[in-house]
């Protein structure tokens, strides 16, 4: 079973059982334990999973952390638990944690009532747990990428050094994400004056800095409602899987020739990156297979004309100095990541085979041979 697969099977089980959990210990056995064993450390080994860890600190003895991640007999990951009625926000049980990492060798730090996993670390001071965590995952409310993000907390994920670094990525984007949403909501001032000196050449005086707040905010809906219109309008444009084949070569040349009536124009530099793209993945898969998107924001390569099997993006412009067509290209990873590289020349795409192979060899799922009917053997 994927890691994914146990998570969701983890989050029925709650849904079931939430209301039948009057203790602590009961969450412990049936949501918290589980959970470290989705992870895949196992629960039953304590020289793995240590319960009742000893986390003695100055003053006082005796105290224990309700779960430790060892490796190498040191603790790595530190959980403390409470019953899933009960809210995290009570500042005594972050304290609590606040005790045991900093008289531990932990790095990281776990509370959690068994639905809600708040993941802490030392971002801000070496050895001393940051008052507000880096990432926090919802067993009830989780998406596709925050499980990616988990998933390096896993037995065979779990690399301590990488995972400071994205603690603080994580953290930083978090109270991004937190400004720009209070930004959306009520602009401040220094915000609204950004966009206002790009656009307004007089002074701005408090009454223009008012009347740009309303524009400002404003414009940033109506700019994210395009943006939501453009996907969606990319979805409903993909091709139907049922419908019959057609010549993909007569309907690329009418494509050139015609203007789309939603203001897309394919350009011939698009083309040309297109059939470079393949060219290089032709012996791996038949290029029937391999089709093209055009949308407002980026020239589309994915395979059976699917949004979810997208290859790569593609966005080129004319350097008319150089006579040139450069741009970009995207190429998205396993966890649909875009890794961004520039292109000097629409030959820089062949330096980039390996990536644009190894990206189509994950959507097929490994190698792929052709046969005689145009469908794949999975080797």
């Amino acid at each position: 079973m994927d890691f994914i697969d146990e998570i969701r099977t983890l989050a029925q089980r709650i849904e079931k059982q939430q209301e039948h959990i009057q203790t602590e210990e009961a969450t412990k056995n049936a949501f918290i334990m589980p959970f470290i064993q989705a992870l895949g450390y196992n629960v039953f080994n304590i020289m793995e999973v240590c319960p009742e860890y000893t986390a003695d600190y100055p003053g006082l003895k005796g105290k224990k952390v309700d779960y430790a991640i060892l490796m190498e007999g040191k603790p790595v990951i530190l959980f403390e638990c409470k019953w899933c009625g009960e809210t995290l926000e009570n500042p005594r049980h972050s304290s609590q944690l606040h005790a045991y990492f900093h008289v531990t060798e932990a790095k990281f730090g776990v509370l959690t009532n068994g639905i809600i996993y708040r993941f802490y670390t030392d971002i801000e001071k070496d050895n001393v747990m940051d008052e507000k965590p880096f990432f926090e995952f919802n067993l009830l409310e989780f998406t596709d990428a925050s499980v990616n993000e988990l998933k390096r907390f896993s037995k065979t994920g779990f690399n301590p050094d990488e995972l400071g670094d994205a603690a603080r990525d994580l953290l930083y984007t978090k109270g991004i994400k937190r400004i720009m949403a209070e930004q959306f909501t009520n602009p401040d001032n220094e915000f609204v004056k950004f966009f206002a000196k790009q656009v307004y050449s007089g002074r701005l005086t408090e009454n223009v800095v008012e009347k740009f707040a309303v524009l400002t905010k404003k414009s940033l809906k109506e700019f994210i409602n395009d943006r939501i219109a453009d996907r969606l309008q990319s979805v409903i444009d993909l091709p139907d899987p049922d419908a019959n084949e057609k010549d993909t070569e007569s309907d690329e040349e009418s494509e050139l020739e015609s203007e789309p009536s939603n203001g897309i124009v394919t350009t011939e530099a698009e083309m040309q990156s297109y059939y470079i793209v393949k060219s290089i993945l032709g012996g791996m898969v038949d290029t029937e297979r391999i089709q093209h998107k055009d949308t407002r924001s980026y020239f589309g390569i994915n395979l059976d004309g699917k949004a979810t099997k997208t290859i790569c993006r593609v966005r080129i412009y004319e350097d008319s100095a150089n006579q040139e067509s450069v741009g970009s290209i995207d190429i998205l990873d396993e966890d649909k990541k875009e890794g961004y590289c520039a292109l000097n020349g629409l030959d820089d795409l062949y330096s980039l085979a390996p990536q644009l192979k190894a990206r189509l060899a994950s959507l097929l799922g490994g190698k792929a041979s052709k046969t005689s009917s145009g469908e794949d053997e999975q080797e």
